[in-house]
This record gives C-alpha cells, structure tokens and sequence, in this order.
C-alpha cells in the first residue's frame, strides 16, 4: 500500500495485515456503493468483497462479473478497469487537500447522470432535462448551471434573457437568471433542503427557445466540472429529416461548427429519433450531435 491509499484508508505502519485488509475492504465497498450498479457490481466481485464471491483466481471473479452483467469476458474486464478508476476518483473526493489546494474552484457538487431528450418536431423546439447530481461537500443548497443558444449572430442578433424559457419541472426554484456572455444563460436553482455530502438530488427542467430564433444544428453537453453520464435522445421532424447526422465524441468547441464534420455517422430509427450515450465525460470538451439540415432550410 502506498502513502495516498493509507491515508483514505486510515490505515498505519502498526496495524496488523489482518486489520488493514478490514478497514480497505471496508472503504472499497463504501466507495463502490456509489458507483452506477454495472461498476458496482464489477469492482465488488473483482476485489471479493462480498463473502459469496470470494473466489481465489481473478480469472474466475472476471467470469462471475461476466455473468452477472450477461457480457463477455473482455468487457467485463473493461468494465473492472472502469469501475477502479472510479474508485479511486470517489476516493480522492473524501481525501484532505493538499497545501496547494485544488486549481480551480469547484462547485460542492458534480453531476452523476444527465438525460436530456430534444423535441425539434415542433415549434419551438423543446429539450427536457432530467440531471442527477451528487454533493461533493455539507451543506450544498444551490446549483449555479448554464445553456448556450449557439446560432448565427447575423440571423438572431444578441441574445436576451426573454429568448430563453426556463421551467422547472421539479427539484429546486429558479432564483437568477442572467446573460454570462452574447449567448450563454445562466441560471441558479436554490434546493428544497441543503445537501449532505454524497448526498443525491434529481431535478428536471425544461428549456424552450422563442420561436423566431434559429438554432445551430447541433446539441453538445461541454461539461465544466465531473460528469459521470450523459444520455442524450433526438426526435427529428419526420416530413423533414436531417440529411446526416454525426456523434461528437471529445471534441474541441470550435470543432463543433467545423464545415467538415468528422464524427462517427448516426442512423435515424423508425420513429426518426437518434439515442447516444456517453460515459465519463471530460470537462471543457463537446459531447453529442450534429446534423446537416435537409436542404432549403438555411441551415436551422
């Protein structure tokens, strides 16, 4: 065990062997506990923590992964390896900072799941998100958040705090808005009760544009801080649907308006809707979806 693993673990140079493997045993299936059920379950029997998978080879524990997850082999090792990462970001969470403190301010609070589905089937389109965060310090009782209204400047002008319809469907109340740049809302939804730390909260919004407004072809999540999953579902206009549609994965924000999309192609369903998800999202890079627009429609 290393100086870092000791300390998150309260472990100390005079514990016995016996007493160190209770008290790592102990916090591994703490931090497991809050990871999403796929991680959880791989890391539990990867490292048997749990007294009926306390197989002796790992070969045998990947296959009891495999099993409980009905995947391969190869991707319950991959989701193993996942799930350890995690492990050690949980970990770190609950670690004490350094001298140097951390290098850029944080908000108490990440984001474990964002769902968000996008109606353009209509006038004005409509995105419906459903975010669960997850307090990383006592006593969160706001989130400060953010959605820009990327479009053409010539098509719109500046963009006005009327442009933008924020409901709150559930989880908080809505005490700020406020123009952080020419198209960037930001937003404050102050919590029914302040948050503990580890602590779970669901909020749902709806955000609708002005009808007059045109709005880019594309809807990426670029993440300031921690996101853990974002899933993200598209309902195309089917008497007009997009000529092309592409995945952004990692992707640099002025590679979003690139004029030459790269990206893998996304296919329409029957219904004319698209489903993606991404995992362990970077902060500051774009994840999502672009769309060539079906011709004759200047390109909103």
């Amino acid at each position: 065990m290393g100086e870092a693993l000791r300390t998150v673990t309260g472990t100390h140079g005079v514990d016995q062997a016996v007493e160190v493997r209770r008290k790592v045993a102990e916090c591994l299936w703490r931090w497991a506990g809050e990871l999403p059920d796929d991680l959880r379950i791989a890391v539990r029997a990867a490292f048997a923590l749990d007294q009926s998978d306390q197989l002796p080879l790992y070969k045998d524990r990947v296959r009891l992964v495999a099993q409980r997850l009905n995947r391969d082999e190869r991707t319950a090792r991959r989701r193993i390896d996942e799930g350890i990462e995690r492990l050690a970001e949980v970990a770190r969470s609950g670690a004490p900072l350094t001298d140097a403190g951390p290098a850029e301010p944080v908000p108490g609070w990440h984001t474990e799941e964002l769902r968000v589905t996008l109606a353009l089937d209509q006038q004005p389109p409509e995105a419906f998100e459903f975010r669960r965060i997850v307090a990383d310090h006592d006593r969160i009782e706001h989130v400060d958040m953010a959605i820009t209204l990327t479009a053409p400047f010539v098509a719109n002008g500046p963009a006005r705090t009327e442009d933008l319809e924020i409901d709150v469907f559930h989880g908080g109340r809505l005490t700020t808005r406020a123009m952080e740049s020419t198209d960037r809302y930001g937003f404050r939804l102050v919590l029914p009760k302040p948050l503990r730390r580890h602590e779970s909260h669901q909020i749902g919004l709806r955000f609708r544009i002005r009808a007059d407004r045109t709005m880019a072809p594309h809807y990426v999540c670029v993440p300031k801080h921690r996101c853990a999953e974002f899933d993200l579902r598209v309902r195309f206009d089917p008497e007009r649907p997009p000529e092309r549609i592409w995945r952004l994965v990692n992707a640099f924000q002025r590679d979003v308006d690139d004029p030459q999309p790269r990206g893998d192609g996304v296919p329409l369903d029957a219904a004319c809707e698209i489903h993606t998800a991404f995992h362990e999202l970077t902060p500051g890079l774009a994840y999502g979806i672009r769309w060539h627009p079906p011709s004759g429609t200047g390109g909103s």
